[in-house]
């Protein structure tokens, strides 16, 4: 089959593009490099060098979806404080990004396509675990943007020719994670600073807690999400662990010494209720986030 990955040469969507590939699917990548890196590339997979926000190249893009039985759209700038200080930038790509890969799927006749939204829509809420019915409030402009994403896949779903479904993650981590730069995520940040015999720098108290999800979870979460009869018609999904772990304790599992600086704006907890992924995609995390440190720094050497 033939497959579309938006952001394949990035942290997740790498391993989306690779799992496609071990399974002998044609699989064509578009990305524009931006944050996605050359050595994340997949030598049986076809790269397109396109910018997903422009939209005088739509035509080139549903040329490349011609005969795709499915688009996975991971494309997005990533990471909330950084939407703070770029709103514009940030509301160019992800949204005008994301109308653009679905009216191009739609428009080239795409079965369905699979959306990556963020368990950041919730905020800064008081209900754990957080449900897919739970109320929305997005408190950045990354946060409103993935959720609009989630309010445009339904609406094509209702009125366009094209089946769509939204995953929600939660904290994804795993292999290739960025270590360094403006999109590294904590336990990327934590592992730099360790390599250059920095102590790991805590926000806050160190009390917050996320619900840390594993890529190679993601991943099938994609597959089945892209497979299953029961999905379709918009449904948004968590994808998440089902525990949390606070900052202090990912440190501690880490090993070192750390420090506190001042926080920043981030909800206080997060953790997802995975009931529906469960009932509708027949999924389940299998790694969890303590077993798989060991193994990540003996990896660094850390």
């Amino acid at each position: 089959m033939k497959y579309i990955v938006t952001g394949g040469a990035g942290f997740i969507g790498s391993h989306v593009v690779d799992s496609l590939i071990d399974d002998n699917h044609d699989v064509h990548v578009i990305d524009n490099f931006s944050t996605g890196k050359k050595e994340n590339c997949n030598n049986r997979a076809v790269y397109h060098e396109l910018d997903l926000a422009d939209f005088s190249i739509s035509n080139n893009i549903v040329e490349i979806m011609h005969d795709a039985d499915g688009v996975f759209h991971l494309a997005a700038l990533a990471r909330v404080q950084q939407s703070i200080e770029n709103p514009v930038k940030y509301e160019t790509n992800n949204t005008f990004g994301t109308l653009n890969i679905l009216k191009c799927a739609s428009d080239a006749n795409v079965r369905r396509l699979v959306y990556s939204a963020s368990s950041s829509v919730y905020g800064n809420t008081e209900t754990i675990p957080c449900k897919e019915t739970d109320q929305i409030n997005p408190i950045s402009p990354y946060a409103i943007q993935k959720y609009y994403g989630e309010v445009q896949a339904k609406m094509f779903s209702e009125i366009f020719n094209i089946q769509t479904v939204s995953l929600r993650y939660f904290n994804a981590y795993g292999e290739r994670q960025n270590i360094d730069g403006a999109y590294a995520t904590v336990l990327g940040i934590f592992a730099h600073q360790k390599l250059n015999n920095n102590p790991m720098t805590i926000r806050g108290d160190g009390g917050q807690k996320r619900d840390f999800t594993y890529v190679g979870d993601i991943v099938r979460a994609n597959r089945l999400a892209m497979l299953s009869e029961k999905v379709g018609f918009g449904e948004a999904i968590n994808i998440g662990s089902g525990q949390n772990f606070s900052i202090n304790q990912i440190a501690e599992l880490l090993g070192g010494e750390s420090i506190y600086v001042d926080p920043v704006v981030e909800p206080r907890e997060s953790l997802a209720s995975i009931a529906k992924a469960k009932d509708l995609l027949d999924w389940e995390p299998k790694q969890k986030i303590e077993d798989w440190i060991p193994k990540y720094k003996k990896d660094l050497g850390i």
